[in-house]
């Protein structure tokens, strides 16, 4: 019973970039279709209701697509009742380095979200409730990598929720293969001499934990040959206690 329901879901959200271009709305459809997560954050309930969200390196938009066309199909009564219920966010805000992908989100969602050009790396993140950033860090060195965390914290209230979803470095040939095909779509978008730099999941979870966060981690390559997996990290509410925690 799920399928169909997530099919309709995937047209609802893909329609809104007929209106950028012809392109937009086969690449949104292309990515619904073929990616996990974002049926993952929705079936897994990792979005609180009524917060203020935050996505960093947000392509054309299409997770705040997602969410709208969710509550939109939750208000009419068309949402399974196995899943949690859908999100309602008070705000979604991306932030995205490619001028163009940002211009087709905004033509696709008008007033429903906001969009801002600008380097994860050097752009106001200002507040949110949750943040979540989807195979975006591995494009910046260790350093810059720690930094963003170190901001994205910073950005966050006692209570807010960090997700991640990064490759394992140690997950073998299903690794080596994501890292071929993140190559090819970092060509493809623009990003010229890509270099990856990458971590083992223990390490993502060790640096989430240095910062007062507690990490849960979740499998997101169904139906993938990935290595990727989701970080759900929780800033503790007395961030002078910092616990680790793997759940795999």
């Amino acid at each position: 019973m799920t399928a169909p329901f997530v099919k309709q879901l995937i047209d609802r959200a893909a329609a809104p970039y007929r209106a950028a271009d012809r392109f937009a709305w086969h690449f949104a459809r292309g990515k619904l279709r073929g990616d996990p997560v974002f049926a993952g954050l929705l079936e897994h309930g990792l979005i609180p209701d009524n917060t203020r969200i935050l996505d960093i390196g947000c392509g054309q938009g299409l997770l705040a697509s997602w969410l709208l066309s969710a509550k939109t199909m939750q208000d009419n009564g068309l949402w399974p009742a196995h899943w949690p219920p859908a999100p309602h966010p008070i705000s979604i805000h991306g932030i995205e380095i490619m001028a163009g992908d940002v211009e087709r989100a905004q033509r696709a969602l008008g007033e429903a979200a906001t969009f801002t050009t600008g380097d994860m790396c050097k752009t106001d993140f200002g507040s949110a409730n949750v943040i979540v950033m989807l195979d975006v860090l591995h494009y910046v060195n260790i350093a810059a990598q720690n930094d963003v965390l170190q901001r994205t914290r910073n950005a966050l209230p006692p209570g807010g929720t960090l997700i991640l979803r990064v490759g394992d470095a140690s997950g073998g040939l299903p690794f080596k293969f994501s890292v071929c095909v993140d190559y090819v779509a970092g060509f493809v978008r623009g990003h010229r001499n890509v270099r990856l730099h990458c971590r083992a999941l223990p390490d993502w979870c060790a640096a989430l934990a240095d910062l007062g966060f507690t990490v849960r981690t979740l499998p997101m390559n169904k139906g993938t040959p990935f290595a990727n997996v989701l970080l759900v990290a929780k800033l503790v509410q007395n961030t002078n206690l910092q616990s680790r925690e793997s759940q795999i």
